[in-house]
């Protein structure tokens, strides 16, 4: 099956694939079976694993072949260079069209071999993209709507980079594939409406517009007009042929000199070639099955047996993946050329490294307030923090979900990253707590940015699967989450978190700080910063808090996850575990038992995952061996256990809030010392 022709003339020009940087067309019977090498390889690598999505692949193909041929810069021998384009797959169920083109290109590590062992366990071709698994993938994607929002952070870190160091090293593209689930889901709404608000004019998205979804026709569920969405949005748009490589190119060119992002409805057929499944659901999700693979290689023209490229064609490919080479070249020149200390603080913001001054600067916080401790709601001290912390390590980003008052995360000196000046350094997200969470994931992946930004820990919820996949790549990005509890008070049980933490500590990889004063919150901000290779929320609150750290101690206590805040006065009969806004009651529950006889101490817990991973022995020496154990915590009592032992009493919530002062809720629900000195005590 040959593609629809082309509405423009076909090209007659021989290729020039050559490593300068141009961006020629091929002819057409060249571009056909340079896609048609995508194709066969998706039918193959999809039959031979016995399952996985073969029709966006073989839809997709065209728009692939000149994307990577024509326009996007990139380096195979070098996957992580910082100047490259990015290309995200947000579509990741057709992930075989990024693997076939990692191998096409020439990426060392994607072999004949890998492609044949496409979703088996150890290779390096998973059934959806994984970033810290494949050179050459830019972000994990499968769940829809995340990749398009990841793109939208990757642009926005070109553009606050390249505003910061200049152009003449942070200039490049974002590209995104997406498809008609990805828009359905309600993040892309979040994601192309900031990114159409900040006018990012380097971001393309590329519409696999297929009509089809796993259920059949599109128009079982959907009616959109993505074009007039996107446009209303602030984003240029238009409708092409996907299977046409001039309109393609056409559109593609166009889109280089954009004032605002650009979005590319690429008409395409789902499993184009297939005799009987092309433009069908029956292409979108399963093997094609032997017969329809030969009758599609019959369609396509191609008799090569199943994982064999031709010679000439895999050389095309090699060629095209030489093209960004002297690009590449020209930029590690211009970098070298940059003033030193610029130049080392570029490489060192790229390869995420922090400056010495923040631990200077923490230190500093902490000698303050032990000459002068603050009762303060640990939201306000987290904003006393970012003071001293942002001006020591400028790749920090900041933002809200149109809660900055509220959240406290931006500073005096933090002038707003916006369409007119993409230097800033704190983003008014809107209310697109889910958008802003992977939008955050994007910038982290980019490189050279740290992301932080905040909203109420109940909303977590809405930016649970971003947080989820920021654990699983592996990234740091830091959610400042305020609000903690009932101790917010009068917004009632809808806004107060219950369930919250035992739901965000169940996420493998994930930090959760929870900080009982303002020295800890400090130490939790460092430790969060330090923390490279996994995202972290601050639960913080709303009411004020006690400083109970008085004494200045260099050392970042909170580092073990627990540490013994109040000694008992002898052996131990009770050691009583809290966190964050409970600590204090904690200690007064100590003083409690006292009058009663009873030796208790306390441990402050600002970090369930940090003790877990601790030395096993000094893990038991923190928890202690006292006959009792009890544990207070305005939450539910999921995890605590793995503390106090199933046997040890928790004091906590059970139930759902309420609306009122968060002093009245604070008896209402039996989160008061005497609550806690009475558990322990029905335990001796």
């Amino acid at each position: 099956m040959t593609p629809p022709k082309s509405s423009l003339a076909a090209v007659e020009s021989s290729a020039d694939l050559s490593d300068q940087g141009t961006m020629s067309a091929v002819p057409r019977t060249q571009h056909d079976r340079m896609a048609n090498a995508i194709r066969a390889l998706a039918m193959d690598a999809v039959e031979q694993a016995k399952c996985g999505h073969p029709g966006l692949p073989m839809g997709a193909a065209d728009i692939a072949t000149v994307l990577f041929t024509q326009f996007l810069t990139f380096d195979p021998a070098h996957p992580a260079w910082p100047d490259r384009d990015r290309f995200v797959l947000s579509a990741g169920h057709g992930s075989m069209l990024v693997y076939a083109l990692l191998y096409l290109l020439g990426y060392e590590a994607m072999t004949i071999d890998e492609i044949k062992r496409f979703r088996q366990l150890g290779s390096l071709t998973p059934g959806h993209p994984e970033n810290f698994i494949t050179p050459g993938v830019e972000t994990t994607t499968g769940p829809l709507g995340q990749g398009l929002a990841n793109a939208v952070g990757m642009a926005i870190a070109e553009a606050h980079l390249g505003a910061t160091f200049g152009k003449e090293v942070v200039n490049h593209r974002t590209y995104v594939l997406v498809s008609d689930g990805d828009l359905m889901e309600g993040i892309s709404q979040e994601a192309i409406a900031l990114a159409g608000h900040l006018k990012l004019n380097k971001l393309i998205a590329l519409f696999d517009d297929n009509g089809i979804s796993i259920d059949g026709p599109l128009s079982l569920a959907d009616s959109v007009d993505q074009v007039k969405r996107f446009e209303s949005a602030g984003w240029n748009a238009s409708r092409i042929d996907g299977h046409d490589p001039d309109a393609i190119a056409a559109a593609l060119e166009a889109a280089q000199t954009s004032d605002r992002p650009v979005m590319i409805a690429c008409r395409t057929t789902i499993g184009f070639g297939a005799p009987t499944k092309a433009g069908k659901a029956s292409s979108h999700g399963s093997p094609l099955g032997a017969d329809e693979i030969a009758g599609a290689r019959k369609a396509l023209g191609w008799s090569e047996a199943p994982f064999d490229i031709p010679a000439d064609i895999r050389e095309l490919w090699r060629t095209a993946g030489k093209r960004g080479q002297a690009t590449h070249a020209a930029w590690s020149q211009r970098v070298q050329a940059l003033a030193a200390d610029k130049r080392a603080d570029f490489e060192s913001r790229i390869a995420g490294k922090l400056p010495q001054q923040l631990a200077t600067a923490v230190l500093a916080v902490k000698k303050q307030l032990a000459a002068a401790p603050k009762e303060i709601a640990t939201r306000v001290a987290s904003e006393q923090v970012l003071e001293a912390i942002t001006s020591a390590v400028p790749a920090m980003v900041g933002g809200s979900a149109d809660l900055t008052g509220s959240n406290n995360t931006r500073t005096k000196a933090m002038k707003t990253l916006s369409a007119s000046d993409y230097a800033g350094r704190f983003i008014h997200y809107g209310v697109r707590e889910h958008g802003m969470a992977a939008a955050m994931n994007g910038m982290a992946l980019h490189g050279g940015i740290i992301p932080y930004s905040g909203t109420f820990l109940v909303f977590s919820d809405y930016c649970r699967p971003a947080i989820r996949l920021a654990a699983l790549m592996e990234q740091r990005v830091i959610h400042v989450m305020t609000h903690d509890s009932i101790g917010l008070g009068e917004d009632g049980p809808t806004h107060q978190p219950v369930e919250h933490l035992a739901s965000l500590r169940a996420i493998p990889n994930l930090l959760v700080f929870r900080p009982c004063d303002t020295v800890e919150t400090a130490e939790c901000w460092q430790l969060a910063l330090e923390a490279q290779d996994r995202p972290s929320v601050l639960a913080l609150t709303r009411q004020n808090l006690p400083q109970l750290r008085l004494q200045f101690d260099e050392n970042n206590r909170c580092a073990g996850g627990a540490y013994e805040i109040v000694p008992a006065e002898g052996r131990a009969q009770a050691s009583l575990f809290a966190s964050g806004s409970e600590v204090a009651i904690a200690v007064e529950a100590r003083k409690l038992l006292s009058e009663r006889g009873v030796l208790a101490r306390v441990v402050s817990v600002p970090s369930f995952e940090l003790l877990m991973e601790s030395p096993e022995r000094t893990r038991r020496a923190v928890i202690g061996n006292a006959p009792v154990n009890i544990a207070v915590e305005a939450g539910i009592r999921q995890g605590w256990d793995a503390i106090i032992g199933s046997d040890g009493a928790f004091v906590g919530m059970t139930s759902f809030g309420a609306s009122a002062p968060f002093k009245d809720l604070y008896k209402h629900f039996g989160l008061t010392p005497q609550a806690v000195a009475d558990a322990a005590l029905s335990k001796l």
